[in-house]
């Protein structure tokens, strides 16, 4: 039998001392095999980086190891010290950190950061460090890598960023590479090259990879076996295959019942109730039974052992293993919506909100006189429209201008130029009282809820804060904020505390809440659920879906999550480089993308079901410069169907049903009018 790369066996990393340490990892045991992908899933704070972090012996303060063994070759890490230690890292376990950004050096260049690594494990000196540096930048598709030797992070892209990483952590060729949450941060084109990328590197290098992650549908494209940890266990270790179609744990049926899809439309989508156990504590049962639905009294009142189900599944659950379970299982089945129900079905009726070639064009100045040399074009000529009570996503990778957008409709951005009608009002003519009268119908929920929430207020003085500002009297603001923390899902209790004392979950309901305090009809929601468990964000998707049906809302969703989009939209508009390229309902344009742009974002989407992946499409490359955007179309640069005519002129929309056009040269151009006079 062949020895595994690496051996856990009941590792156990506290954090604090006193009578109450948190039991962040609680006797752990895994293995991973050489070239494998091992996949670590699960929620926040269930202990998945302190996991990797007990590998390397890299804990924060008050961290420290109480038991356990950790067998790399057979040796004991744990038995090592510091010095033997420091020459593993980076050697023969390498680690990718969750945020590019913050690991990497601000005040060193690229250049320096890779040979730093080389020089202190590869031993190489000179030129030839140099050299190995310029040879792992071109290894991880970095353009023009002579040029990015010498750049600094805040130069890079998010992409590019990630990139680097991991041509430092593979430098020296190490027997494992660690990645935590490596795509989390990333557009789905940056996240399908940066999976590919790493599935490149392992198959040249025969490296294993222990794949930290909460998207199942990462953990289907990549993972060879899967370990599913809660509250500082692993309750669930499977193949891959088996995990995906049949999980056997109730937190991993949960997880997947969490997760949106085309089929789930129209439907609520299940939630875990309640949160991650403090792990402060003592059990006595089942760490999961508080949320799961099929804990009995033996759950509450035994603490279930890691069992063998099959030949290839381990499962740390009492319905597996006790005489007493009853005999339901969970199951995988979901209930469906029927056509009638599914949100792209609905008629847009009249537009509520209008915005025709909608431009904003921030100015470019420099020198001693600060003249104006050119202009970022953010936003270069965007029309849409949304009717009462319906959806419209605006999807794209970062940096094409829709948070811009969206800043627009509210009048945050200063616009150019074009058209803005609200209810047939022109928006761009109000100004002063006017303005804030009318952005009673028009609020936004921000991406990052605590960054836009102020830890110095009450969650009543934010919620408040909108009411006050329209002059609504105190007795019915007072009021107001109790019934409107009952309607996101927050007990009346909550106004008096400050927004440190949440989770991001809450915080975001806290958010909604602000939003819905002036009884808007439009909500701008701006990547609401990007930084969320699934879980979390499933109780987000159907407190939205509920409010919408209740209050008859409409939302400009913005974002670049495909799963969501289908599950909650009623039509989208794909957004590149300022412009739309393509719109529709969001069946025509999902189910039937025209735009090689839109086929390559739906392509690089990992999806839970293997079998029905779309053909693949790589986008190569990175998104222009607003500031210099390509002659012609836009997007030919990247586009691996272009020909001459794109390169020349843009293209004019092509319009394939009553709402669904895309701005293309595949498809042929609209004949002109007779009664139309030409431009």
């Amino acid at each position: 039998m062949t020895a595994h790369l690496l051996e856990v066996s009941d590792l156990r990393t506290w954090i604090g001392t006193g009578p109450s340490p948190v039991h962040a990892v609680d006797g752990v045991d895994f293995h991973i095999d050489q070239g494998e992908t091992f996949v670590l899933l699960g929620e926040s704070g269930c202990g998945k980086s302190m996991t990797a972090l007990s590998l390397l012996r890299l804990l924060p303060p008050g961290g420290h190891i109480v038991s356990g063994r950790i067998r790399l070759h057979g040796q004991d890490l744990l038995q090592l010290t510091e010095a033997e230690m420091s020459a593993i890292r980076g050697a023969r376990i390498s680690m990718i950190f969750q945020e590019p950004q913050t690991s990497l050096n601000p005040v060193m260049n690229v250049g320096a950061q890779i040979t730093e690594t080389l020089a202190r494990h590869g031993g190489l000196r000179g030129r030839a460090l140099d050299a190995r540096a310029l040879e792992l930048l071109d290894a991880v598709g970095i353009p023009d890598p002579q040029r990015r030797l010498g750049d600094y992070p805040h130069q890079l892209s998010g992409g590019m960023k990630q990139r680097v990483m991991i041509a430092i952590a593979i430098g020296t060729a190490p027997d494992l590479l660690i990645a935590d949450e490596p795509t989390t941060a990333l557009d789905v084109t940056i996240q399908a090259q940066i999976l590919d990328l790493l599935k490149a590197l392992q198959k040249d290098r025969g490296m294993a990879i222990m794949l930290i992650t909460h998207d199942l549908g990462v953990v289907a494209q990549v993972a060879d076996r899967v370990a599913v940890m809660y509250a500082g266990q692993i309750v669930e270790q499977a193949y891959r295959e088996s995990f995906i179609h049949s999980p056997a744990h109730p937190y991993s049926q949960k997880l997947f019942h969490s997760v949106p899809t085309l089929s789930k439309r129209g439907t609520e989508l299940a939630v875990i109730a309640g949160a991650v156990p403090r792990l402060t504590q003592r059990f006595t049962g089942c760490r999961f039974a508080p949320r799961c639905g099929y804990a009995w009294d033996e759950c509450r009142q035994s603490v279930p052992a890691l069992a063998a189900i099959d030949g290839e599944r381990t499962v740390r659950c009492h319905l597996y293993t006790s005489a007493s379970a009853p005999n339901q299982r969970p199951s995988m089945a979901t209930a469906k919506a029927s056509d009638a129900d599914l949100p792209g079905t609905a008629d847009l009726g009249p537009a509520m909100l209008s915005v025709e070639d909608l431009t904003i064009f921030f100015p470019i100045r420099r020198g001693l006189m600060r003249r104006t040399v050119g202009y970022v074009r953010a936003v270069d000529g965007v029309s849409l429209s949304i009717g009462r009570g319906t959806t419209l996503a605006l999807v794209g990778e970062s940096g094409c201008g829709k948070t811009t957008a969206g800043k627009g409709i509210l009048r945050l951005a200063p616009i150019t130029s074009g058209g803005l009608r609200f209810d047939g009002e022109d928006l761009r003519a109000l100004s002063g009282e006017a303005l804030r009268r009318r952005r009673r119908d028009i609020q936004i929920i921000f991406q990052d809820p605590y960054a836009s929430l102020n830890p110095r207020m009450t969650v009543a003085e934010i919620i408040e804060e909108g009411m006050r500002a329209q002059n609504t009297g105190g007795r019915v603001r007072e009021r107001r904020i109790d019934e409107l923390l009952q309607q996101v899902g927050l007990h009346p209790d909550a106004k008096q505390r400050y927004p440190h004392e949440f989770s991001g979950g809450q915080r975001q309901r806290i958010c909604i809440a602000r939003a819905l305090a002036v009884e808007p009809r439009l909500i701008i929601c701006d990547e609401p659920t990007s930084a969320l468990d699934v879980s979390v964000q499933a109780q987000i998707l159907n407190l939205l879906q509920e409010l919408q049906q209740r209050f008859k809302l409409s939302y400009l969703f913005i974002s670049h999550n495909i799963a969501v989009v289908e599950y909650l939209a009623h039509y989208v508009a794909v957004m590149y480089l300022g412009r739309i390229v393509e719109q529709g309902r969001v069946d025509e344009v999902l189910e039937n993308p025209k735009h090689p742009y839109t086929q390559a974002l739906l392509a690089a989407v990992p999806h839970i079901d293997t079998v029905t992946q779309r053909e693949t499409v790589r986008l190569g490359g990175t998104l222009p410069s607003p500031a210099d955007p390509p002659a012609g179309c836009y997007f030919h640069p990247r586009c691996p169907k272009a020909f001459p005519p794109c390169r020349r002129e843009y293209p004019p929309a092509t319009a394939f049903t009553q709402s669904h056009h895309a701005h293309c040269f595949l498809y042929p151009a609209p004949a002109p009018s007779a009664n139309v006079a030409s431009s």
